[in-house]
């Protein structure tokens, strides 16, 4: 499942692997972008998907974000048509209702920062550098940078890093709450693949009530949300899942998860 060689599609048990494949850079196309939101699409509708893991082809770049030359010629129909693909894209990929890991394999800037500011973690090389330059050439992070890096390192680190252009590294990357974890070079794809594959021990009906509960936090407060808390508690006991699991770990055995 491959609707664009610019992104390319493999599946491994109830993992996708989705890889960025527009070197030199990978950075992100009509094309790629409309591929994204489509592949998401699909992978929602897909009961055997549990997580997906985005990553970049080659060894120097997760991706370069956008060509620049798109906007050489102040043409802003092309940036406004370039602006809801971005969102259309990265939005869709933050709201897939299981979990999304970025294995952050080289540069990650502007727009391939933003995408993978959009997935629920992040898995950095040793060697990967991370920064959102778009205001060194005029323009702003239009995909969720400047909403999704404040709420995840801190308004301080996000003005930094936007205000000031600051490049940061893997360490300070993963000091600062950007990553979730940092690898040696070349192990970001394996270690991807190794975390989604600790969801597939989870209730993937589980998993989306707590991930919808997780990101409501973003919007209001806790007092707010206990009782949707309390609500999709209630609601997984619909589920085949919830009677999966409990009879399973009764049972001592590993459950069989039906995603429904």
């Amino acid at each position: 499942m491959s609707p664009s060689p610019l992104l390319v599609v493999e599946k491994h048990g109830h993992t996708a692997l989705l890889t960025i494949a527009n070197p030199p850079a990978n950075t992100w196309t009509r094309d790629s972008l409309t591929a994204l939101k489509d592949t998401v699409a699909a992978l929602e509708a897909d009961p055997e998907i549990y997580a997906l893991v985005l990553t970049g082809q080659g060894d120097k770049f997760f991706s370069a974000g956008a060509d620049l030359k798109l906007f050489a010629d102040g043409d802003k129909r092309v940036a406004t048509e370039m602006t809801m693909l971005f969102g259309e894209a990265f939005e869709a990929l933050s709201a897939f209702r299981g979990v999304s890991i970025a294995a952050i394999n080289g540069y990650a800037m502007g727009g391939g920062l933003e995408c993978a500011l959009a997935c629920d973690l992040r898995i950095t090389e040793a060697q990967a550098i991370m920064a959102l330059p778009e205001a060194a050439v005029g323009l702003l992070p239009c995909a969720g940078g400047t909403q999704h890096l404040p709420w995840l390192v801190g308004e301080g680190w996000a003005k930094r890093m936007i205000l000031c252009g600051e490049r940061v590294d893997a360490a300070t990357a993963l000091r600062i709450g950007l990553v979730e974890e940092v690898v040696s070079q070349g192990g970001a794809r394996d270690a991807a693949l190794a975390l989604a594959d600790k969801v597939a021990r989870q209730s993937p009906s589980s998993v989306k009530a707590c991930k919808t509960l997780v990101q409501r936090a973003r919007l209001a407060p806790p007092a707010h949300n206990l009782i949707h808390e309390r609500e999709l508690f209630i609601k997984l006991f619909d589920t085949e899942d919830q009677q999966e699991g409990v009879q399973a770990f009764l049972a001592k055995r590993p459950p069989l998860w039906k995603n429904r």
